[in-house]
């Protein structure tokens, strides 16, 4: 049987970029894993990671991402997938203070995160023993992408790497980059899609302005972009160039 691995920054992000070809390897019964990076808790969280709480309508005592770990259970669930939480912390609760600076680039010296985060995934990568791994190119370049992106470029891997267009950004280029091929989902492909973004109910307003606004731009948003497929570790496209302000 075929292992599939979708290694996600965030608990939304392989759904959002890669689920309806996530639940295609499902409906033909290949074993499908998403492993999220990012979901540990801060119990009071302050400053600007507390601001990206509120501005999801979520009132400082609730446990965001007790929330979105349950979200994401569903989520994976709709689309044929298991899902694995790692319990490192988002950006905002590791010194990326305001929106800009989420999206200035990964610094290392301050940030140390991505030699534990490689060493975790090298320990989950053995143990599911996946055939191929999906995993964020980094179109938006949002840090924690960056972050995860290093990780597994950092490692040798005996599966096949393919590297998925990161949605929602992707809606914000014309045209995908040049190593990017998108491709169109079959009806059933976009119904789990659709099924699964739409368990990630605290992000709806914010990504997309309301549940019925995040079905109308699936529906023609009708496709996903990948790589060409490719063994082992070592190669990787350029950085991609920033998104037009």
């Amino acid at each position: 049987m075929t292992r599939v691995l979708a290694i996600s920054p965030h608990l939304d992000d392989a759904v959002f970029s890669a689920g309806g070809t996530l639940s295609q390897h499902a409906r033909m019964g290949d074993g499908v894993t998403v492993l999220t990076c990012f979901t540990g808790n801060v119990a009071r969280p302050t400053g600007f990671a507390l601001a990206c709480q509120l501005d999801k309508g979520l009132s400082p005592d609730v446990d965001y991402m007790l929330v979105r770990r349950k979200e994401d259970e569903a989520a994976c669930e709709a689309i044929g997938a298991n899902p694995v939480h790692l319990p490192f912390l988002e950006a905002p609760h590791r010194g990326y203070d305001n929106k800009d600076a989420l999206f200035a680039g990964h610094n290392p010296v301050e940030d140390q995160v991505g030699d534990p985060l490689a060493q975790a995934l090298a320990r989950e990568i053995e143990r599911l023993a996946p055939t191929i791994i999906y995993a964020p190119y980094g179109v938006g370049n949002h840090v924690d992408h960056e972050v995860v992106r290093k990780a597994i470029t950092s490692l040798r891997l005996a599966a096949h790497l393919i590297w998925w267009e990161d949605f929602p950004y992707a809606m914000n280029r014309e045209t995908a980059p040049s190593d990017i091929e998108r491709r169109q989902l079959d009806d059933a492909a976009a119904q789990a899609k659709l099924r699964g973004v739409l368990c990630y109910k605290s992000q709806l307003d914010f990504q997309f302005g309301s549940t019925e606004e995040a079905a109308q731009k699936l529906s023609r948003w009708n496709c996903e972009g990948f790589t060409s497929a490719f063994q082992g570790s070592g190669t990787h496209p350029a950085r991609p160039d920033p998104l037009p302000a």
